[in-house]
Parts: C-alpha cells; sequence; structure tokens
C-alpha cells in the first residue's frame, strides 16, 4: 500500500447501478497505487440500487470499496456530505476527497494527474479536469462565478452584449492549458480536506445544482483556489441520473438552488437584481426576436417560470432568512 496521501474516493448513485459499477470500476483502478479508500452512497434509488452494487462489490472482490445507504435522497450535496463525514473504513480523515460522478470515467492516471496538481500549488483547494462527451466533444468544466452580469448577457444572448460583457460569462471557453478557475463542475472534482474542515462541507439546502458553485466561492473568501488540470481526462456522459437531457422545462429545485444561491452569498437585493438582470436581458433577446435574427433554443417557459418562482418565493419568504457560512 502506497504510504502516501490518502483519498476518499466518493460515488452517489442514484438509480443508475450498472453505470455507477462501472465508474467505480475505473474508480478502482485510478485507486490501485494510492492510500485510500472508496465509498459508494446509494441515495435512497429505491430500485434494487444498493443490493446489486453491495452485492458486485463482494463478488469483485472490492475490499477497499465501502457501500451506504444513505436513507433519504436529500440531493447532490447531501449525499456526498454522508460519505465525507463517514471518512475512511478505520474512522481517520483523509488527505483528499475526490468526488466522481457514476456517469464519469476518467482516464488512466488522471486521478494521480490531479493529485500532482494540488501539490505544486499549495493553497489549490480543489482541482478538476479535462472533461469531454461520448463523441469526444468538450465539456465546459472551468467556470466564472455568476452574477448579475453574467444573467444579462445569458439572456440576451446577442454578440455585442457577450463581446462586452466576456469577462462575466459564466462558462469559460476551452482552456488551453490548465489555470485557474473561479469553480469546477463535480464530475470529477478533487477537494483538499483542510479547505473542506475550514469551510465546511456542501450546503444541503441545494437539493441539485449550485451546490459546487456555492462551496467554490467560500473556499475562495477562504482563500483557496480552484484549479482546472487540462491534463487529467475524464469522459462523462452527464445528466444521466437527473434526466437534464430530456427537460422540456426546468424543475422547481433548479429555481431554488439558483435563488438560494444569490441570497446566501450576494443577499436579497442582489438576489432580485440577477432576476431583474435576466429580465432585461430577455426583453432585448424579444426585440431581435421581433426584428427577424434568431433566439437560440431553451428550457420552455423558462423566463416566466424564473419570474414566478422568484416572486412567490419572496413573497412567502421561503428562502429568505440567514446565511450561514458552514454546513459541517
Amino acid at each position: 500500500m502506497n504510504n502516501g496521501p490518502t483519498i476518499l474516493t466518493v460515488l452517489l448513485n442514484f438509480r443508475t447501478a450498472d453505470m455507477t459499477l462501472q465508474a467505480l470500476e475505473s474508480a478502482v483502478r485510478e485507486m490501485t497505487d494510492i492510500a485510500g479508500a472508496i465509498t459508494v452512497v446509494d441515495n435512497d434509488s429505491g430500485d434494487g440500487s444498493y443490493e446489486k452494487i453491495r452485492d458486485t462489490v463482494l463478488a469483485r472482490g472490492w475490499d477497499r470499496v465501502r457501500v451506504v445507504a444513505s436513507g433519504n435522497n436529500g440531493g447532490f450535496g447531501a449525499g456526498n456530505n454522508i460519505a465525507i463525514r463517514l471518512g475512511l473504513p478505520d474512522g481517520s480523515k483523509p488527505d483528499f476527497v475526490y468526488l466522481l460522478n457514476s456517469d464519469a470515467f476518467p482516464e488512466p492516471g488522471s486521478l494521480r494527474v490531479l493529485l500532482d496538481a494540488m501539490h505544486g500549488h499549495p493553497k489549490c483547494g480543489f482541482a478538476g479536469g479535462y472533461t469531454f462527451g461520448q463523441d469526444g466533444v468538450y465539456h465546459n468544466t472551468a467556470f466564472r462565478f455568476p452574477s448579475v452580469f453574467s444573467e444579462f448577457e445569458s439572456a440576451a444572448a446577442t454578440g455585442p452584449v457577450s463581446w462586452l460583457l466576456r469577462r462575466y460569462i459564466v462558462a469559460i471557453p476551452e482552456p488551453a492549458q490548465s489555470m485557474e478557475a473561479d469553480w469546477l463542475a463535480g464530475a470529477s472534482l478533487l477537494i483538499r480536506r483542510q479547505a473542506l474542515d475550514e469551510i465546511g462541507l456542501f450546503d444541503e439546502r441545494f437539493f441539485l445544482y449550485f451546490e459546487e458553485t456555492d462551496l467554490c466561492l467560500r473556499a475562495r473568501r477562504a482563500g483557496w483556489v480552484c484549479r482546472y488540470v487540462k491534463e487529467s481526462r475524464i469522459m462523462h456522459i452527464g445528466s444521466v441520473s437527473t434526466g437534464m437531457k430530456s427537460w422540456k422545462r426546468m424543475p422547481g429545485y433548479w429555481f431554488d438552488s439558483r435563488l438560494w444561491y444569490y441570497i446566501k452569498n450576494h443577499g436579497v437585493l442582489y438576489a432580485a437584481l440577477a432576476t431583474l438582470a435576466y429580465v432585461a436581458g430577455s426583453m432585448l433577446m424579444l426585440i431581435r426576436k421581433a426584428l427577424g435574427k434568431k433566439r437560440p433554443h431553451g428550457p420552455e417557459r423558462f423566463l416566466s417560470d424564473l419570474v414566478s418562482h422568484a416572486l412567490r418565493s419572496l413573497w412567502q419568504r421561503k428562502l429568505v432568512g440567514g446565511r450561514p457560512t458552514k454546513s459541517a
């Protein structure tokens, strides 16, 4: 067994047992020469996933893999928190936590590349790699924090506006080399445990979406940085558990997460301004559409859903209140 830094690799399963087992096989390979363990959390699938994964792990003799049942589907952050709180099988804390989606498959050596990047940058709290789809096309992995400006730009979606606000566009175009980013996607994400000890775990008020953004923002405010590592390569199918690719409209929990992110980190007024900025950008897009310009395809009734959700939430004082800084 390698006596270097320890890593706890975490996979979260929700009704994708077969694919989770494929991702788990990749994780077992990546952990071969790295000290630590792997924990698979079944997020209350209720379809026999837990039993199938548990039995397969036993049959394959993967003695460094632990399978646990969450007992309740609290979302992405809550499921990962279960494994992180459990720590390593001997009860100790790992030096690093590696989050791997159940539909993500790192190329050989990719985890080691992330670990080496961490060693080279002591204030690096998060490291993620180059993510691509089954077709080989790059998936956005490195991002800027969302803001009033990014909300206006994403809604307007026009060349001049996008050029003027290019520094605020959330998704960073495919980087030519490794670089720092505001936040990274959680499909393949190595996290320094020392950073988690300082800032806390995932905020479980986010059921799904914006939880990585919030965690990385808290880390940035505490002096940690995120690093995109181009040499670490991960094939990611994407949206298998959530079914996002088949959505016609955005679900309510996406709007809940977006609003809570802004309220928690920037206050109620800023959250309202962010929504107004999106509305303003949408008006510009509608004008362009009336002039015969092509409008980008998006979820049905997104603007009306966004506005009605914001008004309803603020009226009911939902998601408004304390501003927790830790979720541990």
